[in-house]
């Protein structure tokens, strides 16, 4: 039987956890539905929590680079979390829930078509992943983001829907007045709407 699956994926510094507690808010809204969200595989370099790739010394020019490097051990995350659970890519419908680093690996994701998931969610997030793009355009999006982000400009989120959108891919956006890097409670509600609509229910 097929399974409906969404896996959280955190931000830098933080650890699956932290969004537990999304999954659980969604979870009575989607009856069936597995909730997923592990820890980055690197602890974070700047004390408790972990990360999807390094900060350190990162720039507009290596960024992309770094989001590459950690395809291996995002992909291994992934694939580890899904057999612990008995979930598969090729049986189950799968979505990808990021905020703001964990909304980067997300993206890289669906930049590469290398995973075969129903739809993304991206939370104060960006597209940083390398060119040129191979990007699924069957995958829908949603990108939430606060305008008063001091974090990453929602200016991103503004980007990256233009990118998805040239090449295709159904995006769309809710940006949030005055909501910094976080995620409220209006954009958790908009996201649950969302993933509703992508699983089937009513």
């Amino acid at each position: 039987m097929t399974k409906k699956i969404v896996i959280l994926l955190h931000g830098v510094g933080s650890s699956g956890s932290d969004l537990e507690r999304l999954g659980d808010y969604w979870a009575p809204s989607m009856p069936g539905v597995m909730f997923l969200s592990p820890n980055a595989p690197f602890p974070f370099d700047h004390g408790g929590g972990y990360q999807w790739f390094s900060l350190d010394g990162i720039n507009e020019i290596n960024r992309p680079s770094r989001v590459q490097d950690a395809r291996v051990a995002l992909d291994k995350t992934l694939n580890d979390l899904l057999l612990q659970h008995g979930g598969s890519w090729q049986t189950d419908e799968i979505i990808l829930v990021g905020f703001s680093q964990g909304t980067i690996m997300s993206m890289d994701v669906l930049a590469s078509s290398r995973l075969p998931v129903r739809a993304i969610v991206g939370f104060s997030g960006r597209l940083s992943s390398p060119q040129p793009y191979d990007i699924d355009r069957n995958v829908p999006v949603l990108l939430i983001h606060g305008q008063g982000d001091p974090v990453i400009p929602y200016s991103e989120t503004e980007k990256a829907a233009a990118t998805l959108e040239a090449a295709g891919v159904e995006v769309n956006t809710f940006l949030e007045p005055g909501i910094p890097h976080t995620i409220s409670q209006a954009g958790a509600d908009k996201a649950a709407a969302f993933i509703r609509q992508q699983f089937g229910f009513a």
